[in-house]
């Protein structure tokens, strides 16, 4: 052990030997009152020495050096009260042994076992109380400028931040009081001695009081996980006309972990601003869906398949087999599940789904129940002047995959879609929806022999994926702006990966009569559309700078294959609600079989050329839409140029 250890043992037994000590006087005082004890003063005097030194047996024996003064708890003063109780307990065996009790009050055992457990822990407590600088302990702070801040939420994440606000005399925020989100608790209580000065509906109110009272607000900071979507949003347009910073306390395991001077305030994420309330989820159908099944997952290192991957192997598959093109990607979702769900059987397999003969062989290998096909190319303008690539993946990729499930007499396979298929005007989504289409009469014809089930579930953009407007917008304002936005009337729909995917297993674990039909298509329900200039101008300010002042928003124009206004359905699709409210089926007009056999086998041909003006051409032969593009194009041209931008 080193020497400052058993320094710090030595005086820690030492100072608990003295307190020990110092009750039996307290504790005769209380039986006998002061004279009584002065009568028996070399009593008295006898009794602490023997009473000491077996203190120095148990506080010992206790190791109380390793009860933290600075955090100490109720599992230490447990402890501390047991130490106590056998000291008492040994104090009143060795009377007996010696003077078989006589001339000494029994009940000096009950007092002393109260008294000593008070000093134990009230010392302790002092000190911590002192150090956390409660009211009527605080220490006078060094000079230095904080920062007056309102927290928003009385949580634990609350109480966590004041706390170590408290400890530092450097700390770079001082919170003036706390603002409740959901009414937790009654105005005028307190958290660490910080007030609860109101509730969110009235703090525009409040911070009027302040500003009376001479009293600067420069920050409101999120302590409430829970508070997000419609209200967040409101509370972003107040802090705004308050020119008040809005920000979060970081996750509570991180702030337990930091020291105040260390403590990040982060900013809110735009997710949480397009957060909607948790779907209802039917868990057990989702587990009986995939619990013990052996699971294949393509795209598995991309956005989508890798939040796949991880819900999935929540429900705990038998095996997972993780296909991907990307080395890195493969890479990297491997280790993760490796280290998350270490239990699970996987395979990380290093696969094109181009490649026919290596995607059958793998299927024939893994044999898997269950396939979610995620590998896609996904961005739009990218993929416009290089059709037969977008093709190669996109429709030949899926049509692998679609059919080495079928060899492999696989029970469900779930195509993972996009709302760029529906009324498709760019390559990708014209590529998606003859992938749509394939996958519908697969699904069709294998109905009628009892075969593989296809589910094909479209869905809009989500929201930090790869590639997506939220990653650029994040490393445009890293640069300083200014932030691109294609026009000002452009909307798109969104949902985060999570919700996303979590729908996405939902509904392949639905037996609804209308998704059971052959050929359905399933939508998910995105909520309103959201306008792309609009999260721009909020993701400005959520960093705590001014639209237009601090950082600039340029529109563009179109790019090739892109639309102002994004649909969910075809024109000619029925729409039938499911039994789950986010969940809609669309019943699509399905093309013959063996037409979409025909035009696939020529598209595929066309592509492997490669010949992107064939493909394209025969991609206008399959989807009238998409041949229609051009006027479609022209006509939110037209409207663009005819409507005054916001």
């Amino acid at each position: 052990m080193p020497i400052h250890n058993r320094f710090r043992t030595l005086l820690i037994v030492a100072f608990d030997v003295a307190l020990a000590c110092l009750s039996v006087p307290i504790s005769l005082a209380l039986r006998l009152g002061t004279e009584g004890v002065l009568d028996r003063f070399d009593h008295t005097l006898l009794a602490t020495a023997l009473f000491g030194a077996i203190a120095v047996v148990t506080v010992t024996a206790s190791r109380h050096q390793r009860v933290s003064w600075r955090w100490v708890s109720v599992d230490d003063a447990i402890l501390l009260c047991r130490t106590a109780l056998f000291t008492n307990l040994l104090f009143l065996a060795a009377l007996f042994i010696t003077t078989r009790l006589g001339g000494f009050p029994r009940s000096f055992v009950g007092i002393n076992l109260l008294v000593l457990s008070m000093l134990f822990v009230g010392s302790r407590l002092v000190f911590r109380l002192w150090h956390e600088r409660q009211p009527g302990f605080a220490r006078k702070r060094a000079g230095g400028v904080q920062i007056n801040v309102l927290l928003a939420g009385a949580t634990d994440e609350a109480e966590s931040f004041i706390r170590k606000m408290s400890r530092k005399d450097a700390a770079p925020y001082h919170v003036l009081g706390i603002v409740t989100t959901q009414k937790e608790r009654p105005l005028g209580s307190r958290i660490r001695g910080v007030k609860i000065v109101g509730d969110i509906e009235n703090f525009a109110g409040l911070l009027a009081r302040y500003r009376t009272q001479g009293v600067p607000v420069a920050h409101l900071i999120l302590a409430d996980p829970a508070f997000k979507g419609e209200p967040l949003r409101e509370l972003l347009d107040l802090t705004e006309e308050a020119d008040i910073r809005l920000s979060r306390v970081p996750e509570l395991s991180q702030l337990q972990a930091a020291s105040a001077d260390r403590i990040s305030i982060e900013p809110v994420n735009v997710e949480d601003l397009l957060s909607r309330p948790q779907a209802r989820l039917d868990r057990e159908a989702m587990a009986a869906l995939l619990a013990g099944k052996r699971v294949l997952i393509t795209g598995a290192g991309g956005s989508i398949g890798s939040e796949l991957v991880r819900q999935i192997a929540a429900f705990g598959p038998s095996r997972l087999s993780l296909v991907e093109a990307s080395e890195f990607n493969l890479y990297e979702i491997d280790r993760e599940i490796g280290d998350s769900f270490p239990a699970i059987e996987r395979q990380p397999l290093l696969v094109n789904v181009r490649d026919r003969g290596h995607v059958f062989k793998i299927f024939e290998r893994e044999k898997p129940d269950i396939v979610f096909h995620a590998a896609a190319l996904k961005h739009v303008p990218l993929l416009e002047p290089q059709s037969a690539q977008a093709v190669l993946t996109n429709v030949m990729g899926t049509r692998n995959v679609a059919d080495a499930a079928i060899a492999q007499h696989v029970q469900k396979m779930v195509m993972v879609s996009t709302d760029k298929a529906a009324q498709p005007v760019s390559v990708m989504g014209a590529s998606k929806r003859i992938a749509e289409t394939y996958c519908q009469a697969c699904d069709i014809r294998e109905r009628r022999r009892g075969g593989t089930r296809f589910v094909t579930v479209r869905f809009g953009n989500v929201l930090g994926s790869a590639g997506s407007v939220v990653p650029l917008f994040q490393k445009q304002l890293e640069r300083g702006g200014p932030l691109t936005v294609t026009d000002p009337r452009m909307t798109r729909y969104f949902m985060t990966i999570r919700e996303a995917v979590e729908l996405v297993l939902q509904a392949t674990a639905l037996k609804d009569e209308a998704i059971e039909e052959a050929g359905a298509i399933i939508v998910l329900d995105m909520g309103a559309p959201v306008k792309i200039v609009d999260m721009a101008r909020q993701m400005i300010r959520l960093a705590g700078l001014q639209p237009g002042k601090d950082i600039e928003i340029v529109y563009t124009g179109l790019r090739p294959g892109e639309r102002l206004y994004e649909t969910l359905f075809q024109n000619e699709e029925e729409l039938v609600h499911s039994s789950h409210d986010a969940i809609l089926v669309a019943r699509p007009r399905v093309a013959d079989e063996a037409f979409v056999e025909r035009m696939l086998e020529s598209l595929v041909e066309a592509a492997a050329l490669p010949d992107d003006v064939k493909v394209q051409q025969l991609m206008e032969r399959m989807l009238p839409d998409f041949a229609a593009r051009a006027a479609t194009q022209a006509a939110a041209e037209a409207e663009a140029a005819e409507e005054p931008s916001a």
